[in-house]
């Protein structure tokens, strides 16, 4: 028997408040203006474990390269993609960061030459949040440096 567990993370999602305090009530009472839903990112406990690597096929997220992604050399990721395979295993306050606006800048390697993998850091690679509540990874030192072109394939993990 193996005393193994999986490891626990603290998945990210959102909190949407649909009913207003009693104080929130009356100032919208004062003001003449309706409730409006907020929505917060807080951190939950996952009650299951964490998607599992597959060590022969590791990339959670594949993604064909289109020739305006190669343009601007940037990467879209969906919602789904980044809250289940990446946000999760960032700090609350980075996220939040994220999910308000800013960028932020990660380490990314290049394993493509298992022998020889390149790290790409320093801001040369960094998230953003876009209007459409998706996501992208900004690199044009990768798309250059790899001479990403249309239809490529490119995984994430």
């Amino acid at each position: 028997m193996s005393d193994q567990r999986p490891l626990l993370t603290m998945k990210k999602t959102f909190f949407y408040n649909f009913f207003p305090s009693k104080a929130e009530e009356e100032a919208c009472k004062i003001n003449n203006t309706p409730h409006e839903v907020t929505r917060e990112l807080v951190e939950i406990r996952d009650l299951y474990p964490a998607p599992r690597i597959d060590l022969q096929n590791p990339w959670q997220i594949k993604k064909n390269i289109t020739h305006d992604e190669v343009i601007v050399g940037m990467m879209m990721i969906s919602f789904f993609e980044m809250f289940e395979y990446i946000l999760r295993y960032w700090t609350l306050d980075n996220a939040k960061s994220l999910e308000n606006g800013c960028k932020v800048c990660v380490d990314i390697w290049d394993v493509t030459e298992e022998n020889i993998p390149k790290k790409y850091e320093g801001g040369s690679v960094c998230f953003r949040k876009l209007f459409s509540d998706e996501f992208s990874l900004w690199s044009i030192e990768l798309f250059k440096g790899r001479r990403l072109g249309d239809g490529d394939e490119i995984g994430l993990y």
